[in-house]
């Protein structure tokens, strides 16, 4: 699997492949936080650097850590990036895993980045399909064969991989989405900040596309409005790239319609900027309750849910597998996809009783407070240093 080169003499490096900042992609932003954290755990003992996806090749200003950008539609690109890291003193290869950012029929461009790699790959699975297309478990089957572990983020996502794919139990590691560590706040804080003072604000946030079900939010309005008057719904994201180029934004103008065929112009504000992570956590902190209506109920993996729940949020959620597990046990609330008198009915209980409203608030924060970014980058940090010590036994041993 791998070209066992000799690593006893090399300086120690990660480094991590895929979407970047300021790329507006959920992935992007992980990555982001994941390199930033994991470099603040290990300091400059090591090196952090960055591969990074591209979909519009020359329009993203990167960051230093950024050494080596990746055409996603071009596959001659994929093993020069290969080669580049075989050779730039990372000897652990942290690939983010999500079949949209990369090129071919279910990423399958990625194979000739894999195949040519010799140092180990621990690769972080952001969608794990349970029921795959044969071409895509074919794929993902031979990625996670060449990985020297499989990272995933929920408990449920871990039995698909043996289940569904025949990855070996012992390469997998279920490590948590990270999240900022910020303190439990009043939301009337931040209020003031965007114009918000005095209302009760409901926030769904991230790239806009039609499975996010923003318009099963917008019509569970007009009866929370009915007891809540001083209601905002806030709809914070830019629409993901992909969409504006198949569609342009027919489905934001379709929300907006929605809207003004409510009557609900006085209560829904968008905010079409994909913004930076310091004001993101600033709108987070501002809202009452954070809802994720998604319709894709096999959806494993949410940022968006992540940070809203770390910050102490109510979040209100249909019952993709991420948010089953996170908002269990009283710490949020659930509701079947594409129903609004659910979600106006869920809203309303945890708005009608401050003391329950209060208690999912703090349930949450304080269970994932083992989730923060520092604590998941000292997860990683041990499992790069296991995979790491293990390549360098077999390249002394030639095993």
């Amino acid at each position: 699997m791998f070209n066992h080169a000799d690593t006893s003499q090399r300086a120690h490096g990660v480094a991590f492949v895929g979407s970047y900042l300021p790329r507006a992609c959920g992935i992007a932003t992980f990555t982001y936080d994941l390199a930033k954290a994991v470099a603040t755990q290990i300091g400059k003992s090591q090196s952090v650097i960055v591969a990074a996806m591209n979909d519009r090749p020359g329009v993203y200003e990167y960051p230093d850590r950024v050494k080596f950008e990746i055409n996603q539609d071009n596959i001659s690109d994929y093993a020069r990036a290969a080669e580049y890291l075989n050779s730039s003193g990372a000897d652990v290869i942290s690939l983010q895993h999500e079949y949209r950012i990369f090129g071919g029929e279910w990423g399958s461009y990625l194979l000739a980045f894999v195949r040519n790699l010799d140092r180990p790959v621990v690769m972080t699975c952001h969608t794990v399909i349970d029921n795959p297309e044969p071409e895509q478990k074919e794929v993902f089957t031979e990625l996670t064969a060449r990985s020297a572990k499989v990272v995933v983020m929920s408990n449920k996502a871990a039995t698909f991989l043996p289940d569904t794919y025949s990855v070996d139990r012992r390469k997998i590691s279920v490590i948590p989405h990270g999240i900022h560590d910020v303190p439990f706040v009043d939301p009337d804080q931040y209020k003031s900040t965007f114009g918000l003072e005095g209302r009760t604000v409901l926030l769904t946030f991230g790239l806009l596309h039609r499975d996010k079900g923003i318009e099963y939010m917008i019509d569970a309005l007009p009866a929370i409005v009915e007891r809540h008057p001083r209601i905002t719904y806030l709809v914070l994201g830019s629409t993901h790239p992909s969409v504006v180029a198949r569609e342009g934004e027919a489905y934001r103008s379709s929300l907006q319609r929605r809207v003004r065929d409510l009557g609900m112009e006085e209560h829904v504000l968008f905010q079409p900027r994909f913004v930076d992570i310091d004001e993101l956590l600033k709108y987070i902190s501002a809202a009452d309750i954070c809802v994720t209506p998604y319709l894709d109920t096999g959806r494993i993996t949410s940022g968006a849910l992540a940070y809203a729940y770390g910050s102490g949020k109510a979040v209100v959620s249909t019952p993709y597998r991420h948010a089953e597990e996170l908002l269990a046990d009283g710490r949020g609330r659930i509701v079947p996809p594409g129903d609004s008198g659910a979600l106006s009915k869920e809203i309303l209980a945890l708005l009608d009783n401050p003391d329950v409203f209060e208690s999912v608030c703090r349930r949450a924060y304080l269970y994932c407070r083992h989730m923060t970014w520092p604590a998941t980058a000292v997860k990683y940090v041990r499992l790069f240093k296991e995979i790491r010590d293990r390549f360098s036994v077999a390249a002394r041993t030639g095993r």
